[in-house]
């Protein structure tokens, strides 16, 4: 597993991951998004982690919280293509990726790609469609391309889905099979604004809706550029260590009937790699692992049913992965 962390005896590391300019424009880009997104300074921040480690992103909430206003808002700023999917029960896979359609005036068979060609694609409230439709965004998701009747088709990069659902609400949806969850990342809570972050929401939307305002502040090619410096940030060996204590315990953990998967354990290297290097950083230090472990984890984690409460599943699992942080020692 080793075998792909940077090692500085053995790899030569551009001492320049993060420059200036670099640093003003992921500034730019993070005060872009949260001209709308008030209040949420993290769970902006935590978007751009998914999106700089080339992962995906899963937002539970309840609605009207502002999952759908984030995604538009990251995509207007990053002047990306973005297509909103909304999941229904009548979804077919074919709605998804896209089908081929006879041409009479050629006789010949015509492809015409769905919404999932483009840089973000939008996945609204996922768990209303049924498993087979879910699936259709696996292969995408893990392989950057759809493979339709035989034919392999890329994905435009970068490539990012955020899919969105109700916790509340369970009436007619299909919940995620575990194979699912794991190819999110993060997945984020972003929970109601406090009052006076309501308030100037309220003002804000008065005569005009600030969306309308966002600017574009990098280019695909910033973006791809960001996404490859995020795999120079090194990664200390001792960290390492850490990352992978915690993995084994969720592993070990009497209170876990599924632990962490190695897919999981490459996010958290990742995606602590990514926050590292938006908080203007060449290097990760332990607090980027334990900031990161419930978002990346808990919707990893299965609780066994001797431990599993009767109320917020949710919950515990984000309590049993503080409680094995506590367990582990930090690296100085």
């Amino acid at each position: 597993m080793r075998d792909w962390i940077i090692n500085e005896t053995t790899t030569e590391i551009d001492s320049r991951v993060i420059d200036a300019d670099s640093a003003g424009k992921i500034g730019e880009l993070q005060s872009a998004i949260e001209s709308v997104i008030r209040g949420k300074a993290e769970t902006v921040k935590f978007a751009l982690v998914a999106l700089f480690a080339k992962g995906h992103l899963l937002i539970e909430d309840v609605p009207g919280i502002g999952k759908t206003t984030l995604s538009n808002a990251l995509a207007r700023a990053l002047d990306l293509s973005i297509q909103r999917i909304q999941f229904t029960s009548d979804l077919l896979p074919s709605d998804v990726i896209g089908l081929s359609i006879f041409n009479q005036q050629t006789s010949d068979f015509v492809w015409k790609a769905g919404p999932i060609f483009s840089n973000v694609v939008l996945a609204d409230e996922i768990n209303r469609a049924t498993p087979k439709t879910q699936s259709a965004l696996l292969e995408a998701m893990a392989e950057e391309q759809v493979t339709v009747e035989g034919i392999s088709r890329r994905l435009p990069l970068p490539f990012m889905v955020i899919a969105t659902q109700n916790p509340s609400e369970h009436h007619g949806t299909y919940p995620l099979p575990e194979s699912q969850l794991d190819r999110f990342m993060l997945r984020l809570h972003m929970g109601y604004p406090s009052l006076e972050d309501e308030r100037r929401i309220v003002r804000d939307r008065t005569e005009l809706n600030p969306l309308e305002f966002v600017q574009p502040v990098m280019s695909q090619t910033d973006i791809l550029e960001l996404q490859k410096r995020t795999s120079q940030v090194r990664f200390d060996e001792s960290l390492l260590d850490y990352l992978l204590q915690i993995v084994d315990q969720t592993r070990r953990s009497d209170s876990l009937e599924l632990g962490i998967s190695p897919r999981g354990t490459l996010a958290l290297f990742r995606s602590a790699q990514a926050l590292a290097l938006i908080e203007g950083r060449d290097f990760c230090i332990a607090d980027d692992i334990k900031r990161l472990v419930i978002p990346c984890f808990a919707h990893r984690i299965i609780i066994n049913s001797r431990s599993a409460g009767l109320k917020n599943k949710t919950r515990e699992a984000e309590q049993i992965l503080l409680d094995i942080l506590q367990k582990i020692s930090v690296p100085i």
